[in-house]
């Protein structure tokens, strides 16, 4: 008696998230989880919760995607797996454009590559930046432009061999200025001990499984 009292509670609890939701977006799926994902408000903006399927397509690989949208633009962490479920990156966002480290992986979990990326905010009117002289890395002026949403490269963009770890070469920037190494400078760092992210480990233990999701369809009417 008291299993069926609370089947029927939590049938009662899904209903009523489902009205809400239904109230709240205009198409949305549900996880098995009872998760909402891939919500469009009334005024078309993707929000919440989003999964991003591409299917391969003329010789690329298709892949996964997971993150948040907040009014239509990506915010947070996203994550990007390949079909067969292995992570393959993992970046920041803010103002819908790539903000602070990204990270991207080897099918295998062994990191390749970190960038690091400055969002602008086009809620701001304008932005300053810095005019650089031909040939080297002096600023000489600075100048006000518009701002429009846009990431550009801002700090080191490390690159390391995917066997051994080590560093093949640092490049960096200042605001999307690529900044000249001197001649002289070579990258002799030994090898980076990488921690693989607890990402990669869950899904190593998981035994690299796809990631599915079953959802039902949210559709509702206009």
């Amino acid at each position: 008696m008291i299993l069926k009292i609370q089947k029927l509670l939590l049938l009662f609890i899904a209903i009523q998230f489902c009205y809400a939701a239904d109230a709240q977006y205009k198409t949305y799926i549900i996880s098995v989880h009872g998760d909402t994902l891939n919500a469009i408000d009334k005024k078309n903006l993707k929000q919440g919760k989003w999964v991003v399927h591409v299917d391969p397509l003329r010789g690329n690989p298709g892949y996964e995607e997971e993150g948040i949208f907040v009014n239509d633009k990506r915010e947070g962490r996203w994550r990007k797996y390949t079909l067969q479920g292995d992570l393959i990156s993992i970046e920041n966002y803010k103002y819908g454009g790539k903000d602070g480290l990204c990270q991207y992986f080897t099918p295998y979990g062994d990191l390749i590559r970190e960038e690091n990326w400055h969002a602008y905010n086009p809620d701001s009117p304008y932005d300053t930046i810095a005019v650089y002289g031909t040939g080297n890395n002096e600023i000489i002026s600075y100048k006000i432009v518009k701002a429009e949403q846009y990431s550009v490269k801002d700090g080191d963009q490390t690159y390391y061999d995917e066997h051994t770890g080590r560093i093949q070469r640092i490049e960096k920037y200042d605001r999307g200025h690529l900044l000249q190494q001197p001649k002289t400078e070579e990258v002799t760092q030994a090898p980076k001990k990488i921690e693989k992210p607890k990402e990669v480990l869950e899904y190593e233990k998981k035994n690299s499984g796809k990631k599915k999701v079953r959802t039902r369809d949210g559709q509702t009417s206009n």
